[in-house]
């Protein structure tokens, strides 16, 4: 047998040993009782005859002499009807006994310790368990026989076997250490099996788990099918380890793209260098024309990596904002006429329909902007040639609901809720970081704001940003306006 550890020793010593200590208990005090209800049964039959009764009896004998004494005990012992459950000696007043049941003659130098103590006692009785020189136990009781005023005659001596109890006693004894015995194999067993059950499935998740922590992501564990919660944390274990190999397939995807994404402006920009060292001033216009693009892509160098800087304090939960008091749509404004141009190179066409107010909220500009500008970004992308980008945003109440919607290629239903998890990207044709919307989502919700993604696979999508705003100064600038409307007029 192995030796126990862990959950296994823990179960052996906090439990196992209780119940079994309890039984062994139990088992010692039912013995105990049962032993000691027979006895009484016994004790209680030999005191039955040992009653007021012998000195009935024997009172006409009381004060004669020894024959007399001896013959009315001969009567005494004849008439007695139960002497195949006990032996009756009658002893004179000597102390010497002078017959029994038996038909043998007894010894004078017999020991009756019960008989002793018979004699010192107040009640007229004694009674003493023990065994005889023959090496029998027994249990015998003596009563004295005195005359009405207290004259010892003599004494009876009732005398019962207790070997068939004690053998039966030895039975039961045995039959309760079979009980006692099978009930703590079975405990051990099916507790064993109990702990086995838990501690397999608990070693086979280290095990997995070890191989995880070094890169294994495909292990995993396997589950019983007994639907417990051993089975829950190995099926949890195992969409863990699917996450995990997810995530690292993402990340691995994620370091492909983002070296891809910075090469491409980097490469821009060494090209037009070499190409403006090359020139020199000779044409002033290639000249012009390069500087441009090296401006443009450095920018877009730079962006990207706020972008990551941001998904990196996001991931550890350090990102901050610098809140004050700005207006939204001019923020949104700045967003759309960025990218305006480009949406129109690429042959779409942008519908814009804003209030046409300030709308003061407490927020971050940058952050803000950023993310107006990243779902535009996302609408042009994704878009196809002769679609749409339509920006369109609406008060309702104390906030500012804003709906960016491309009819571009659209998100499959599975995907929408992972697109703004890290790293995912629902269409790989698509170049991008794949953390645009993680950082986008994380912004609008430090904003006190939400962003909800609906969208149809091949029809486009929609995504609508809801953002608090500061409704008193909302009302005064409706105010002006209409004051300023009326003076116009």
């Amino acid at each position: 047998m192995k030796r126990m550890s862990g959950i296994s020793k823990r179960w052996f010593f906090g439990t196992f040993c209780v119940i079994a200590g309890i039984i062994v208990l139990f088992s010692v005090l039912s013995f105990f009782l049962i032993t000691n209800h027979y006895y009484n049964y016994v004790e209680m039959t030999l005191d039955s005859r040992a009653s007021d009764l012998v000195n009935t009896y024997f009172s006409q004998y009381i004060g004669s002499n020894d024959e007399t004494f001896v013959s009315g005990a001969v009567n005494f012992i004849e008439s007695f009807s139960d002497k195949d459950l006990m032996e009756v000696w009658v002893i004179d007043k000597s102390g010497k006994p002078v017959i029994s049941t038996s038909g043998f003659d007894i010894s004078t130098d017999t020991d009756m310790p019960d008989y002793e103590l018979a004699k010192i006692s107040d009640t007229d009785k004694g009674k003493w368990t023990g065994k005889l020189s023959s090496g029998e136990k027994v249990m015998a009781i003596t009563t004295m026989i005195r005359s009405v005023k207290g004259e010892y005659s003599g004494a009876v001596r009732y005398i019962s076997s207790l070997e068939d109890i004690d053998r039966s006693l030895a039975l039961i004894a045995l039959f309760v250490l079979f009980i006692s015995a099978t009930v703590l194999v079975l405990v051990f067993a099916s507790g064993q099996y109990f702990i086995r059950s838990i501690v397999r499935p608990v070693l086979q998740i280290n095990e997995t788990a070890e191989k995880v922590a070094k890169g294994d992501l495909t292990a995993r564990v396997n589950t019983s099918g007994m639907h417990d919660e051993i089975d829950q944390l190995c099926a949890t274990f195992n969409n863990m380890a699917d996450e995990l190999n997810q995530t690292e397939s993402l990340k691995n995807d994620f370091i492909s793209t983002i070296s891809h994404e910075l090469r491409t402006p980097l490469t821009a920009i060494k090209g037009w260098g070499e190409t403006l060292v090359q020139l020199g001033d000779s044409d002033p216009e290639t000249t012009d024309k390069g500087m441009s693009v090296i401006i443009s892509e450095s920018q877009r160098l730079s962006d990207m990596v706020e972008e990551l800087l941001d998904f990196s304090r996001m991931q550890n939960g350090k990102m901050q904002l610098n809140k004050s008091k700005i207006d939204v749509l001019a923020e949104l404004d700045d967003a759309v006429f960025t990218l305006k141009d480009r949406a129109v190179r690429e042959g779409l066409e942008v519908i814009y329909n804003v209030p046409h107010l300030p709308l003061p909220m407490y927020g971050d500009a940058p952050k803000i902007r950023q993310v107006f500008v990243n779902l535009l970004d996302n609408a042009i992308k994704y878009n196809e040639h002769g679609g749409k980008v339509i920006v369109l945003a609406e008060i309702r109440d104390n906030e500012l609901v804003i709906f960016f919607t491309d009819t571009g290629c659209g998100i499959s239903t599975e995907n929408i809720p992972r697109v703004t998890a890290k790293f995912f990207r629902a269409n790989m044709s698509v170049h991008g970081t794949g953390i645009g919307l993680a950082v986008a989502d994380e912004i609008i919700k430090l904003h006190d704001g939400k962003m909800e993604i609906n969208s149809v696979l091949g029809e486009g999508t929609t995504v609508t940003v809801t953002l608090p705003i500061e409704t008193t100064d909302v009302i005064n600038s409706r105010q002006d306006s209409l004051e300023r409307k009326g003076q116009n007029e």
